[in-house]
């Protein structure tokens, strides 16, 4: 007996008496495949997610902004100490919350760079993150940014921090690049005076960068076609305020 070969259906009824024809358009390709080219250096931010004087993510960090700053980008790199805890009593006035949200709003791509600890990323790492608001009106910061995700451990090799750093990326409505960073007993990758050694791990944060770049310049002049969304679209600009920034929560 032959065997029988399957056959793709058709679809026969195409309405979609659902849709709001007004906040519907046909995909602009213009738009999207041949935007106006900005001619300025990638401006890319780098988080880190420890405070210790020795604090290999901010070593790691270090090394990523200066092969980041061969390749062309323009690199910030905030300092977390001082910043406060979320919900503490302190509001976006507090100067280093300040300072983290201005350079979130400068920059087009960032670096995440975090130990993993108790198999997590750090709080310190989340702190920051939960420092950005998904919403300023209606206007999402981080949405249609580029993002890379490094993690350093003590131990052997692990993906639970940049695993979990994608996994926020992505609710922030970023464009998370699909290469990363893991390197596995930190401890032994850096010399006396802070500088990697080289090495697979060096290569490989050679590499995700690299792709940070490329993936920063192909999107940052669409990003905001990118993300525009037809259920936002639906939305009054003041509807989609409240929703987003969902005061009573």
């Amino acid at each position: 007996m032959p065997k029988e070969t399957a056959v793709a259906e058709t679809l026969t009824d195409l309405a979609t008496p659902q849709i709001d024809e007004a906040c519907l358009a046909e995909i602009d390709r213009d738009q999207l495949l041949s935007p106006s080219v900005s001619t300025h250096p990638p401006r890319i931010l780098i988080l880190y997610g420890s405070l210790r004087a020795r604090s290999f993510s901010r070593l790691s960090a270090e090394e990523a902004g200066r092969i980041l700053t061969r390749l062309g980008a323009e690199v910030r790199i905030f300092n977390p100490s001082g910043l406060p805890l979320v919900d503490d009593g302190v509001d976006a006035t507090h100067p280093k919350v300040r300072e983290l949200r201005d350079l979130v709003t400068w920059c087009e791509g960032m670096v995440w760079s975090s130990p993993e600890r108790h198999g997590t990323m750090t709080g310190l790492m989340k702190t920051q993150v939960d420092w950005i608001p998904l919403s300023e009106g209606a206007v999402r910061p981080t949405q249609g940014k580029t993002l890379a995700v490094m993690q350093v451990s003590g131990g052997s090799q692990s993906f639970n921090a940049v695993n979990q750093m994608r996994l926020l990326g992505r609710w922030m409505r970023m464009l998370t690049i699909p290469n990363q960073s893991s390197v596995p007993k930190a401890f032994l990758e850096f010399d006396e005076a802070g500088r990697m050694k080289p090495s697979a791990c060096y290569d490989r944060i050679v590499d995700v960068m690299e792709e940070l770049v490329k993936f920063t310049l192909l999107t940052r002049d669409r990003a905001g076609y990118l993300v525009d969304r037809y259920s936002e679209r639906k939305e009054s600009a003041a509807q989609l305020s409240a929703r987003v920034n969902q005061r009573a929560i």
